[in-house]
């Protein structure tokens, strides 16, 4: 499979460090990561390159990587879910009433402080690490790919 012919090319052209561009590439470099790893259960048990370090004992492994990849994928596509559905799937059903009121106490003390801040200081603080993480999960999309490939004796 060829490299360059797997990859979706960007069909819009926005600034280099544009939050948009960093979005489009994670999504193509995922996609693309979907496309090529057909059998996703090789990449059970197979920790990622420690540049030279030896991997943490209980760190996830390319699976849990691919897993969590695709799903952010998916989110990052479709949208959230709506708060109350996100809620209800973090929680798993397992809370009692007093825990979702206390969280919805707590949360009202810190939208109210956070109302307080500049609200520029939190947009550079937000689209900052929005901007790393999706840089972060990029290349850990391009590594799933390239090691799922030197699995298949296909290395890029």
């Amino acid at each position: 499979m060829d490299g360059k012919a797997t990859m979706q090319v960007l069909a819009k052209r926005y600034p280099k460090n544009c939050l948009l561009t960093v979005m489009d590439r994670y999504l193509a470099v995922a996609r693309n990561m979907e496309q090529v790893v057909m059998i996703p259960s090789l990449l059970r048990d197979v920790q990622p390159s420690a540049h030279g370090c030896q991997a943490q004992s209980g760190a996830p492994d390319l699976y849990n990587y691919f897993t969590m990849l695709k799903a952010i994928r998916v989110v990052v596509d479709h949208g959230l879910l709506p708060r109350e559905e996100w809620q209800a799937k973090v929680a798993d059903g397992k809370t009692d009433g007093a825990e979702d009121e206390a969280a919805e106490t707590k949360e009202t003390e810190e939208e109210r402080l956070l109302g307080q801040l500049d609200l520029e200081a939190q947009f550079h603080l937000h689209f900052s690490s929005l901007h790393h993480i999706l840089t972060h999960l990029t290349l850990k999309a391009e590594e799933v790919t390239r090691k799922y490939l030197e699995i298949m004796g296909q290395a890029m």
